[in-house]
């Protein structure tokens, strides 16, 4: 499984998952192989997947974009090329392409969440942030057990303001996989995520911390409060009150993030 970042911005970041592998889908229209001879018509079909793949991890675009217009003209009833061709032209920065081909995939497959969360995506880019969580809810409604789409979820309703369903939407992602917030690690599948924040930095990590804090997890915890203090929050205090840090406060590391100055009003 290879996993492909893509630098979309300062403070932002693209992952395009990708499971090689995985993704050599029967289209629809085509034949069962009940033969040798059938087994060889498939081959080019195959080579062409792997070595268009190849190319986004590679983060050769525009070759990978070539390959996969080839296969959706030869397979034009297989949303898994439309979706992944979305992707070739969401990764050159081409997000109203991308969103016709994710609307295309979406509308051939009523039951492939991938396209519905990368039509989120391109909400989330374009700043349509309540258009961006209805995509994302969609994605949802489809495969309900997604960390990544809970965690697009997550991001959308922050941007939104919607504090508590940001956190809402966080707490399942971390429910479903426990690693979710690790940007190195492949979820699998053709998946656009977009972590780009923009504003109230410290409220986000803050928030971060507090979805840590409900599942235990203080190592990661006391990372997202120590974050959210350098970036100036200001309320740290009020863990010592909030139920949700219940499970950690008396953590180590946690109490050393409460004792310790601010950045701003630390002592050389």
């Amino acid at each position: 499984m290879s996993t492909l970042r893509l630098a979309v911005s300062a403070g932002s970041f693209l992952f395009v998952l990708l499971g090689l592998p995985a993704f050599a889908q029967t289209d629809p229209s085509s034949p069962p192989q009940q033969s040798s001879a059938a087994v060889t018509q498939e081959t080019p079909r195959v080579q062409d997947e792997e070595l268009a793949r190849l190319y986004l991890v590679r983060k050769e675009y525009p070759e990978a974009q070539a390959i996969f217009r080839k296969l959706t003209a030869e397979y034009p009833n297989n949303a898994v090329y439309w979706n992944e061709l979305g992707i070739a032209l969401h990764s050159q920065s081409d997000l109203r392409a991308a969103l016709k081909y994710y609307q295309k995939a979406a509308k051939l497959d009523k039951h492939y969440a991938d396209p519905e969360n990368n039509i989120g995506t391109v909400y989330y880019a374009e700043k349509k942030y309540a258009k961006a969580v209805r995509a994302y809810k969609r994605a949802l409604a489809i495969k309900e057990d997604s960390a990544p789409f809970y965690l697009n979820l997550g991001y959308a309703y922050f941007a939104e303001k919607q504090y508590e369903e940001s956190i809402i939407a966080f707490r399942k992602a971390l429910q479903y996989d426990p690693e979710a917030f690790d940007s190195s690690k492949s979820h699998g599948g053709t998946v656009v995520q977009d972590r780009s924040l923009t504003t109230d930095r410290a409220h986000f990590y803050f928030l971060l911390a507090k979805s840590f804090a409900e599942s235990g997890n203080a190592a990661r915890c006391a990372l997202y409060l120590k974050k959210a203090r350098d970036e100036g929050y200001k309320d740290m205090n009020s863990i010592n009150t909030d139920p949700s840090f219940a499970k950690v406060i008396k953590d180590p590391a946690i109490q050393e993030i409460l004792e310790a100055k601010p950045p701003e009003t630390a002592q050389p």
